[in-house]
């Protein structure tokens, strides 16, 4: 049997990178089962019933990439961009016979540094997309790609950057744009007629303006700006005389806002906005009208929501995922009545009449039981409240063994959703500690930034002071310490608290594609990495009593056991970081298979955890968290 055809047999764990057709009548996604080979699905969203996932996968056995970029045509198609450096190719996968792969028609290839694709709406008897080409003077070309296989039409040049993308009319001429230019972004309109722009917001000479919602029937447009002094939402009706307004409701310093789509109500009727609410690792979804000046809580459970949607007469869907829920797509019916309470005989849910929130295509364990739960908890931490995604249930803290677990970035944070390695170490009887240190986005500026120019540095306190908060409390229960764990930037903080901790505090420590410090990062990576390294402050080496920042520095004090995985093919950290600290172990008099284990993973990126093969990796490190056993 092809593994295409086995994945049409299997569920998917992880999805990612949803997009819906503009009449809502599809969506799709990147989806990946238990093997960690990814896929395109394309979803058929019937005006009654449930959402049903259909896998587009590919002939033999090839995946797709994590980087490939969806859109979802009308007709259930899905046009892909596939990326392979400056190389841009694009195909429309269709749905081929049943157990068969998929259909797959080359449309183009282009070659350039950057592409991006957008949906058009218009004709679904003849469906096309937009691509954005961008070059390094820089230059932003844009054609029109149908999806029939004839080649790309350019319909503009123009001079500089541009990102965002929202549609002003039903007809797919007019599309507004966010130019960047002299430091700052503004909203200009483009023509794909004319072949032109023309301006769209100006609030102010110095401030970012950009639309992120607009309905055509009306002219209600909702943009973010900084032009109030911070960066806030704020509406109008857009080219009409009345001024942008930014109501106090929707300025939640701490928590990002996302407008998500417009109730269909025809026009006539108050715009109703459906608006995505972040904070920290987990997501809610609030209704919102201009004239009431209040967000409406809209009940959807404990989790995180996709930042993406459709609102059509069938309800509100959004991909939703939570720690036993796989990633999947959520209905909600925002008119229904609320829930009533379950009767005292409990014939009916508390939730069936009727019920307002449904999730599709989630799939179960492939053993028919049940998967682990987990829930945010709040820790005191040296510098104020740590939040934290643990598994384990209430006696989390006094499991037999519990794991650290460190998020990459640093720019990142731990999500109450499903996360298939967490899962897999929870399944094993580990108990998860999953920390959002100083650092993590998604509580406030403030503290995302308190590590810029100093990775290691608060983030590091933080992890260092719960680690002595939970080995101590353990030891006074007679149960072994904590191991670590960490990813990328949180293996290198993993690394760091593993040399910088007390003896006895962590009892083991796994890491998954290190670096060893900002500055041997910078001397290895790619251009975009040392990039991205610069701009978040990873070049500024700390000057305190700890020392530098510097893993292979350190590499004497590693003396609890030691699991390395590194891809050999990672593009974001190179391996040869992991093979340096390799070389230093053994230098040290350390002995490989005892003291620690080196893997290397043959054909594996950055994001080996979430690539074809991942299931044999989210085993051995669970296994090794749990025993210490190198072998």
């Amino acid at each position: 049997m092809s593994t295409a055809t086995v994945r049409t047999a299997h569920q998917a764990l992880r999805r990612l990178s949803f997009t819906f057709a503009g009449d809502g009548s599809f969506a799709a996604c990147l989806a990946a089962g238990a093997d960690g080979g990814w896929y395109v699905e394309s979803w058929r969203l019937p005006d009654r019933g449930i959402a049903v996932p259909v896998p587009l996968a590919l002939p033999d056995g090839r995946a797709e990439s994590l980087r490939s970029q969806l859109v979802a045509l009308p007709d259930g198609r899905v046009v892909v961009c596939r990326h392979d450096g400056d190389r841009h190719t694009l195909v429309v996968l269709s749905l081929g016979e049943p157990g068969r792969p998929a259909s797959e028609l080359p449309l183009a290839t282009l070659r350039l540094p950057g592409l991006r694709i957008l949906a058009r709406p218009g004709s679904t008897q003849a469906p096309s997309v937009v691509l954005l080409g961008t070059d390094t003077r820089p230059v932003t070309t844009v054609w029109l790609l149908a999806a029939d296989g004839s080649a790309p039409r350019q319909v503009a040049e123009l001079s500089g950057l541009y990102g965002g993308g929202v549609w002003l009319d039903g007809a797919g001429r007019l599309l507004a744009l966010d130019r960047v230019a002299d430091g700052m972004v503004k909203t200009v309109v483009l023509d794909l007629e004319l072949g032109s722009t023309t301006p769209l917001l100006e609030l102010g000479a110095s401030s970012n303006d950009r639309l992120v919602l607009f309905d055509p029937a009306s002219g209600f447009g909702m943009l973010r700006s900084d032009a109030p002094g911070v960066d806030r939402l704020g509406w109008a009706l857009i080219g009409g005389p009345e001024p942008v307004r930014f109501p106090d409701c929707l300025h939640r310093p701490g928590r990002l806002l996302r407008p998500i789509a417009l109730a269909p109500d025809g026009p006539g009727t108050e715009p109703r906005v459906a608006l995505q609410v972040d904070h920290g690792a987990t997501s809610s979804l609030v209704l919102w009208q201009p004239g009431s000046g209040r967000l409406d809580p809209l009940p959807v459970p404990p989790g995180r929501l996709g930042a993406v949607g459709h609102w059509s007469a069938a309800g509100l869907r959004m991909p939703y995922s939570a720690p036993d829920r796989p990633a999947a797509l959520g209905t909600l019916d925002v008119d229904a009545p609320p829930a009533t309470p379950a009767p005292p005989n409990g014939l009916l849910s508390q939730d069936s009449s009727p019920a307002r929130w449904r999730l599709d295509g989630s799939a179960p364990p492939s053993d028919g039981g049940r998967w682990r739960s987990a829930q945010c908890v709040t820790l005191a931490g040296p510098a104020g409240p740590v939040e934290a995604v643990v598994y384990g249930g209430e006696q989390w803290l006094s499991a037999p063994h519990l794991v650290l677990a460190l998020h990459g970035g640093p720019a990142d944070v731990w999500r109450l959703e499903f996360d298939p390695a967490l899962q897999r170490m929870a399944a094993q009887g580990l108990a998860v500690l999953a920390p959002n240190q100083r650092g993590s986005t998604g509580y406030g500026t403030e503290f995302a930034m308190a590590i810029r120019g100093a990775w290691g540095g608060p983030d590091l306190d933080d992890v260092l002071a719960l680690l002595e908060g939970v080995a101590g409390h353990r030891a006074a229960l007679g149960l072994e310490p904590p191991a670590l764990f960490g990813v990328s930037y949180g293996a290198f903080l993993a690394l760091l608290a593993t040399a910088h901790a007390p003896a006895g505090t962590v009892s083991r420590c796994a890491v998954v594609a290190p670096f060893l410090s900002g500055e041997r990062l910078l001397a290895e990576a790619s251009a975009p990495v040392r990039a991205l390294t610069t701009r978040l402050g990873g070049d500024r080496p700390i000057d305190d009593a700890r020392g530098p920042r510097d893993v292979l520095h350190l590499a004497d004090r590693l003396r609890a056991p030691l699991l390395v995985v590194h891809g050999d093919r990672d593009e974001v950290v190179p391996v040869g970081q992991s093979r340096s600290l390799r070389h230093e172990l053994l230098r040290l008099g350390r002995t490989e298979g005892a003291d620690f284990r080196y893997v290397e993973a043959a054909g594996a990126g950055h994001e080996l955890l979430a690539e074809e093969g991942a299931a044999v990796l989210h085993e051995l490190l669970a296994g090794f968290l749990l025993t210490g056993r190198p072998a």
